[in-house]
């Protein structure tokens, strides 16, 4: 599994839905998912750490979690069938594991909250992430400088 976080949100250029980008903690790869508008505003409100008036409903499960003694240890967006990305909530009570299906945004919006690490299966990363082609370009051009940097004795046995 690779560890991702919450890069960005924005707009799909085609459909004009909201889209939250994913990008890897290398910041290599990064994964766009579209959503909906609520719960849009409900990733963006905690990204900007603002609180609403009256508690949503990410803030609503927060807190059932939190009174429950549940902690979240983390979301996993583990599938893509037709079009749709699936994601679970991996919570810990009581001792015990559970995971709970849930949609990938809602996944977020509750991590978010609850601090909890976000993470794509390693079939996900590879079948639908994208690669950061100025990452790519950086990578490249540091390896250019090093090598310029080389001399024959850099290569002597020791």
């Amino acid at each position: 599994m690779r560890q991702m976080k919450v890069d960005k949100l924005g707009i799909d250029l085609l459909t004009h839905d909201p889209v939250v980008i994913l990008k890897d903690v290398d910041g290599k790869h990064y994964l766009p998912i579209l959503i909906g508008p609520f719960e849009a505003t409900a990733i963006a409100m905690a990204l900007e750490g603002q609180a609403a008036p009256r508690p949503l409903t990410h803030d609503l499960m927060k807190s059932l979690l939190d009174n429950v003694d549940a902690k979240v240890t983390k979301i996993i967006v583990h599938d893509m069938r037709d079009g749709t990305f699936y994601a679970k909530m991996v919570i810990e009570t009581s001792g015990e594991t559970k995971e709970i299906d849930a949609r990938p945004s809602d996944c977020i919006a509750v991590a978010l909250r609850c601090d909890a690490p976000i993470y794509v299966t390693d079939k996900i990363a590879l079948e639908e992430a994208v690669l950061d082609q100025k990452s790519e370009e950086e990578d490249i051009e540091r390896f250019k400088k090093y090598i310029e940097t080389l001399k024959p004795s850099d290569f002597k046995k020791s």
